[in-house]
């Protein structure tokens, strides 16, 4: 009696075998052709962001050469019209009078359009300097008022500086929070017709202190308020078409906010009122700080 034969089964096996490393030979070029098609998408993209880098710091220079070229012109066409307007070499009429006032205003505009470009260039090439020191906010609300008594000119609206109350030293940049102040003053008083622009301080949790300027004005619809802070940005509304400005101040705000350590926001209800808030730390850290001094 013989023994059953597996001579199918062996002969299979090798059959098999070739079957499944032709598979593997497959998969592994299969494999090695995706890798060299990854190893070309990042030399691409490592060469589209450096020529994006490039591009960026084009801008930059562009920006801070033009701006800086600008300001000479802009600076005489002011000195001018202020000596114009001041009657110095003699009298206007009424009408040259009117005209003159147009030319300063628009002087006025172009000027700080321009500061608010360099600083974004600045800001954009990492040039910007952060000197924190301690200071008073009093010192810095008595420095705002003294700026802004001579540029009320409607007198349907009033500007007022609540007195800080129990709260301590600020170390950060004085000048830069200013900068940040102005700005939302500026729109406020440009925006209101009516009514009340009020600048206030309060403490935000233990170590933060809340900036608010707040107004009677306009509004900002709530379709409109997450873009505010946007380069260019403006609301479309009758009396932004009148007084169209370039939309970069409020950017600007967000970005110096920023290297402060803080934060910018608003709160508003189309047709009564805006709040437009920059949140800092007490004390700037100095880890965070491009070039710091010593604390007084």
């Amino acid at each position: 009696m013989s023994l059953p034969s597996d001579t199918g089964t062996s002969d299979g096996i090798p059959a098999r075998l070739d079957a499944a490393l032709a598979e593997v030979a497959s998969l592994r070029a299969e494999l090695e052709e995706t890798n060299r098609g990854v190893v070309a998408l990042y030399a691409e993209l490592d060469e589209q962001a450096i020529q994006l880098r490039k591009a960026t710091e084009l801008k930059s220079r562009f920006l801070a050469y033009m701006s800086h070229e600008f300001r000479t012109p802009v600076n005489a066409i002011r000195s001018i019209a202020r000596l114009l307007i001041d009657q110095i070499d003699g009298p206007l009429t009424p009408e040259q009078h009117k005209q003159m006032l147009f030319i300063q205003s628009a002087a006025v505009d172009f000027s700080e359009m321009v500061d608010d470009l360099l600083d974004l260039a600045k800001i954009e090439a990492g040039r910007v300097e952060i000197s924190p020191a301690w200071f008073e906010m009093v010192d810095l609300f008595s420095a705002l008022r003294g700026m802004f008594r001579p540029m009320l000119e409607n007198e349907a609206v009033t500007l007022s500086f609540e007195e800080p109350v129990d709260l301590p030293r600020l170390y950060t940049d004085d000048r830069k929070l200013s900068q940040i102040l102005r700005n939302f003053v500026s729109n406020a008083l440009k925006f209101t017709q009516a009514g009340e622009v009020r600048v206030a301080a309060l403490r935000c949790g233990g170590d933060r202190v809340r900036f608010s300027v707040i107004d009677t004005g306009i509004g900002i619809a709530p379709e409109h308020q997450a873009a505010v802070f946007d380069d260019f940005s403006q609301v479309d509304s009758p009396i932004q078409k009148r007084l169209r400005g370039t939309g970069l101040g409020l950017a600007l705000c967000r970005q110096l906010a920023g290297l402060l350590g803080g934060e910018v926001g608003v709160e508003s209800e189309l047709g009564k009122g805006s709040t437009f808030f920059v949140t800092l730390p007490v004390q700037l850290a100095v880890a965070d700080v491009p070039f710091t001094h010593d604390p007084v």
